[in-house]
């Protein structure tokens, strides 16, 4: 059986740290940001980890 090809999209989306963790950037960062509240605001702009039950299908991906 063949390798599988790495799914580009996901690959730009994710980073994977040195410990093994996924990170992705949070949603909904470039449009509409004015009505939303500044503690929103600022937690948009930090990357967040996926959940571990998403981190097994994506490290098959």
């Amino acid at each position: 059986m063949p390798k599988l090809k790495t799914y580009k999209t996901l690959s730009k989306r994710i980073r994977v740290t040195k410990n093994g963790k996924v990170i992705r950037r949070s949603k909904a960062q470039d449009h509409f940001n004015t009505r939303e509240t500044g503690k929103t605001k600022r937690n948009k702009r930090r990357d967040s980890k996926v959940s571990k039950v998403y981190q097994k299908n994506i490290s098959k991906l």
